[in-house]
């Protein structure tokens, strides 16, 4: 079976553990070529990956016969305009999260899709990983008894006083709910199913932030999009979910993922990663348990949704990171956000059926 190739839009990043997996981790796909706005990025990973097409733009990469999939690694702000324009040139298309900025822009991605028979699915893929796939193993088969409730916090002081270019974390399709939000409800949905409500309090703690960090240094952001979110999730299984996403505050311990039951309670790895420890609280036991991992994909694993995608190409078979996942997170997310601004509970418009597990074995670079 011949591998899929992929067309790269964009070389930020996020796109150098993209880059390295593809050409030396999955064995079914592989690079077609790359374009970035600056083509000096492009070509040092060029150099780097031994990738012999640079596009001049996205449009030359669309009309590449050889590109099965535009794997879309821009700025969340622009996710939609390329997605876009890459469904109407006829091709099957992976973005990083979210899939768009705004819900109506998911719903027309997604009809554009369907309309011309095309794939569309999207990162986090991370729920695909060692860590999450153990932990909805013992959900499933009963460890914790029923689900009744969840937690999800990511806890830290901003982006500005390390990353290289912060700004779009603070503009439209930023913020910590949208940047990483999909990471914590994705993996909560694959968990404990779909939501069917949510309600949201959220603000701006801060106007302005300063930029410390090389080579913006000084530089000073007007802040567009809540950097405090609460939400409250209530799933269509009646379990009840919390999640905390935040830009504004001092904090040690960032990253928490928890799931409650009837029986016992489960420690979920960062959802941020494809591995980690899963520590288990038994009913009647006054102490954690560590689960041993029983799938693949321990360590960094991206662009695994994308090599499910191909390989669901290849056999026909429905693809885990795909678009009714990625807008029905989009949804949520939003209307968090919508809650906050009415002061009321919304009703959410979409469902979702769990995608198949991951299976146990096999070798790690070839999917099922």
């Amino acid at each position: 079976m011949s591998t899929v190739k992929i067309g790269f839009v964009g070389v930020g990043d996020i796109s150098g553990i993209y880059l390295k997996n593809i050409t030396e981790r999955f064995k079914e796909i592989e690079i077609a070529g790359i374009c970035d706005l600056v083509r000096e990025k492009a070509e040092r990973a060029a150099e780097k990956y031994g990738i012999k097409k640079i596009y001049k733009d996205m449009y030359e990469l669309f009309a590449d016969d050889e590109v099965d999939i535009v794997l879309n690694i821009t700025r969340p702000y622009e996710h939609f305009e390329v997605s876009l324009a890459a469904l109407n040139a006829g091709k099957n298309v992976y973005s990083e999260k979210p899939l768009a900025a705004t819900l109506e822009q998911g719903a027309q991605l997604k009809k554009l899709a369907a309309e011309k028979g095309l794939f569309l699915g999207g990162a986090p893929d991370t729920f695909m990983g060692a860590g999450i796939q153990t932990c909805r193993k013992l959900i499933d088969e009963g460890a914790i008894g029923t689900p009744v409730g969840a937690a999800a916090f990511m806890i830290c002081r901003g982006h500005e006083s390390w990353h290289p270019d912060p700004e779009f974390y603070y503009k439209h399709g930023g913020g910590p709910m949208l940047d990483m939000g999909p990471y914590y409800l994705t993996a909560l949905v694959n968990l404990l199913g779909p939501v069917e409500a949510v309600s949201g309090m959220t603000r701006a703690s801060f106007p302005q932030r300063l930029i410390t960090s090389e080579p913006k240094n000084g530089t000073v952001i007007d802040v567009d999009v809540p950097t405090y979110t609460t939400g409250l999730l209530r799933f269509k299984s009646g379990a009840i979910g919390t999640i905390f996403t935040t830009f504004d505050v001092h904090y040690t311990q960032g990253a928490r993922l928890e799931v409650y039951g009837s029986e016992g309670t489960l420690l979920v790895p960062d959802p941020n990663g494809f591995g980690g420890d899963v520590m288990l609280l038994r009913a009647g036991s006054k102490e954690y348990e560590k689960i041993p991992l029983c799938f693949n994909y321990e360590t960094n694993s991206r662009a695994l949704g994308l090599a499910d995608m191909a390989k669901a190409m290849q056999t026909g078979r429905h693809h885990r990171a795909n678009s009714d996942q990625t807008y029905h997170v989009l949804e949520i997310m939003e209307s968090i956000i919508k809650s906050s601004d009415s002061g009321h509970t919304i009703t959410l418009g979409s469902g979702l059926e769990r995608g198949a597990p991951m299976p146990g074995g096999g070798t790690e670079g070839i999917l099922d």
